[in-house]
Formats: C-alpha cells, sequence, structure tokens
C-alpha cells in the first residue's frame, strides 16, 4: 500500500493575518482584509483598493541588511516558511538537506523590483540599476532564497501557471513524494503584484473591482451585482512528508494531502471555457487521485474570483462534476476576504480547507446579497458554517487555462 502524503506544517502571511491562527480566526470572523491601497500612490489609477499584508516587517523573519536584496514576494515565501517549519518541527540537517525539496511558486515573481529597476533605467540610467535586480524578480526567488535562508539542498523550482501556480506546485510535491524523489518538502507560493504597474495590467483586462468608496463590500463573489476582483498579495507554504516519516520522528500531522487535479482549457488566454469542462476534469482527476467519490467531498474552496467569466464557468464546472450533488456540497470563495493573491491563493486556500476539516467550520462567502441565476449553488452565505467534514477540494484557474484542484483528507 502507498505511504499517505500527510502535511506536517503551515505557515502564512497574507491580508488577513501574518501567521496561520490570527488568519483563520479572521476567515471565520467573515473579516475582509481589503482596504485603500497605501503600497504606492493609487491616484492615476481608477483602482485605489486592495487587500494588502498590513504590518509585515521583514526583519523579524530574517536578516535586515538580506531583506533589502530580495523582493516583497521573496520576503514573504521565507516569513511563510519560517513559521511552516516551525509548526512541523521538522529539523534540517547535513544528512537530509539533499532529501528535502523546496518547491514555492509565483505567478509573475517580483514585479515591484521589474518596475523600480524600470523607472530607475529611464531616469537615472542603466548604471543606476541594482545589481540584485535579477535574483530580486526571477518567479524562483522566492524558492531559492527559502532554500538558502534554511540550508535546503534537494530539488528547488517554481512552477508558473498564473493564478494556478500554488496549487499546481503543492501537487508536483505531492507526486515528487509519491515517487521517492525527496522525503520531505516546503511547498506553496508566494505573490506581490500591489504595484501600480500590476493593478493597471488586471485593469486593463477589465478583471478589477472599482468600488473605490465601498470597498467594505467587494469582491461579491457568486453575487449577481459583482464587479470583478480585488488584488491581494502574501505567501502560503506547506510541510509536506511521508506519513510513515512523520509517525517515525513523532510529528503532529494536520491531515492529508490526499489528490491533485491538473487540466487546460486550450480555448482563450485569459478568460475561462464557459462549459468549465477543464475544470470539471480537473476535480474528478483529484478525486480520482485520492481515490475518493464526489459523495465523500464535504466542502469545496471555490476559485471564486468575484468576477462574472469565472463565477459562472466554475458553477458550471461543479454542476458538470457533481452532478445533483452540486446543490448538495458547502461552497465558499474566501477571496471575498483574502483578495486574489494570484499564484499564492491556492496554496492559502489549502491551509484553509485543513483548517476546516479539524475546526468543523465552513468559512463564508461574505458580500452575498442578490443571488445570480447562472450560480445557483451553496455558497456559504456571510456567516461561517459549522459542520464536519472529512474531506475538501480546493479549486485553483488561472489566465491561460490552467485548472488545478487538490484534495485534503482528515487525518485518522
Amino acid at each position: 500500500m502507498q505511504d499517505r502524503i500527510v502535511i506536517t506544517g503551515m505557515g502564512t502571511v497574507n491580508p488577513l493575518g501574518l501567521n496561520v491562527k490570527d488568519t483563520w480566526e479572521n476567515l471565520v470572523s467573515g473579516v475582509s482584509g481589503v482596504a485603500p491601497i497605501t503600497l504606492f500612490d493609487s491616484t492615476p489609477l481608477q483602482v485605489h483598493i486592495a487587500a494588502e499584508v498590513k504590518g509585515f516587517k521583514p526583519e523579524n523573519y530574517m536578516d535586515a541588511k538580506e531583506a533589502r536584496r530580495r523582493d516583497r514576494f521573496e520576503q514573504f515565501a521565507v516569513a511563510a516558511s519560517r513559521e511552516a517549519l516551525n509548526n512541523s518541527g521538522l529539523e534540517i540537517t547535513e544528512a537530509n538537506a539533499g532529501r528535502i525539496g523546496v518547491i514555492i511558486s509565483s505567478a509573475i515573481g517580483g514585479l515591484q523590483s521589474l518596475q523600480e529597476a524600470t523607472i530607475t533605467n529611464h531616469t537615472e540610467g542603466p548604471r543606476r540599476v541594482s545589481p540584485f535586480l535579477i535574483p530580486m524578480l526571477m518567479a524562483n526567488g522566492g524558492a531559492g532564497m527559502t532554500a538558502i535562508e534554511f540550508g535546503i539542498k534537494g530539488p528547488c523550482f517554481s512552477v508558473a501557471s498564473a493564478c494556478a501556480s500554488g496549487s499546481d506546485g503543492i501537487g508536483t510535491a505531492l507526486m515528487m513524494l509519491r515517487t521517492g524523489m525527496i522525503d520531505a518538502a516546503l511547498t506553496g507560493a508566494s505573490e506581490a503584484t500591489i504595484t501600480s504597474t500590476g493593478v493597471a495590467a488586471f485593469d486593463r483586462v477589465g478583471a478589477m473591482s472599482r468600488h473605490n468608496d465601498n470597498y467594505s463590500m467587494t469582491p461579491q463573489p457568486f453575487d449577481r451585482n459583482r464587479d470583478g476582483l480585488v488584488m491581494g498579495e502574501g505567501s502560503a507554504v506547506l510541510v509536506l512528508e511521508r506519513e510513515s516519516d512523520a509517525k517515525a520522528r513523532g510529528a503532529h500531522i494536520f491531515a492529508e494531502l490526499a489528490g491533485y487535479g491538473a487540466t487546460a482549457d486550450a480555448f482563450h488566454v485569459t478568460a475561462p471555457h464557459d462549459h468549465g469542462a477543464g475544470g470539471a476534469a480537473a476535480m474528478k482527476m483529484a478525486l480520482s487521485s485520492a481515490h475518493a467519490n464526489i459523495q465523500d467531498v464535504g466542502y469545496i474552496n471555490a476559485h471564486g474570483t468575484g468576477t462574472l467569466l469565472n463565477d459562472q464557468a466554475e458553477t458550471r464546472a461543479i454542476r458538470a462534476a457533481f452532478g445533483e450533488l452540486a446543490y448538495k456540497t458547502p461552497i465558499s470563495s474566501t477571496k471575498s476576504m483574502t483578495g486574489h493573491m494570484m499564484g499564492a491563493t491556492g496554496a492559502l486556500e489549502a491551509i484553509f480547507c485543513v483548517q476546516a476539516i479539524n475546526n468543523g467550520v465552513l468559512p463564508p462567502t461574505i458580500h452575498y446579497e442578490t443571488p445570480d441565476p447562472e450560480c445557483d449553488l451553496d455558497y456559504i452565505p456571510n456567516k461561517a458554517r459549522e459542520v464536519k467534514i472529512d474531506l475538501a477540494i480546493s479549486n485553483a484557474f488561472g489566465f491561460g487555462g490552467h485548472n488545478a484542484v487538490l484534495a485534503v483528507r482528515k487525518y485518522s
């Protein structure tokens, strides 16, 4: 019988908190992380709101000098990894360092560093561009900097599949553990795209909410009056191990990472396929990987961005995968509180699935007021729900037609 892959550590910094405990408490209380942008002057833009990480001080997690040489998304990755490792009790030694992988993904990488260097190059000349620019902007920087910080010498890389990056990275780590390529993994994702360039670019695509004056009521996933997503930032990291190894060292096991599925729509560079066939196939693949059936699923953490195309396509995908059971399966979009953390969202939402299973509480979709006839499922409106579940799935769907689904099972 194949050894189960289990979660022994979790860490995060995100708009709802600088650790897992505070984040979860705010999430189930329905707290919104959305507020006016403070990271830059948004006056020239049409969007003035975002879900920023608040109160983050990189020197609390790493050497201050090194922090100045790292992009914000890399700082987030190290911070979340430190909590996850401390949480797990996994000691990294010369003997095991080469058998531990670091798969920390990012959809975009160091956008802030790239933006600042571009301005410097044009205004002050190329000689003023930082010599640390390349390691600050490269998408694998979060993984590389984390490996350096903790002395981890196994496979180290980043997966880039837009907003599915975090889930695909975790799924890749799962497969590497199942094949015996590594004995443990530090895996998740990190993103810091709340910059003038990032906000402007997503707004030009037509994806962003412009409820600047009424920001306490946006985004509105699955609601008829939704007007788009709100950009978020942060990082989430898991420690994964084989069950036998975790038990041998006396580790606390939070849950089993039971399955992973991934597909491509092959349809459009930004829009999901309106029938949701790719998303449905990924959900079925994840459940097959977990040796589970649709009847076993007690909760779906939806991608739920708050855009018309995504919400309706995902609803169709869930109906296609679950049939009549779709109407009996609780679903929520936690992006209604965290905003859309791009590549990092799937990793954070995997943690939410673990917490939902262990606490018997399903987080709500806040800001839900007016039902959309095309979105007719149970989206856990506005208030958390106490329900004991054994299996949850997390959907992550990205630009380019990437679909990634993780299945998390109660450990016993």
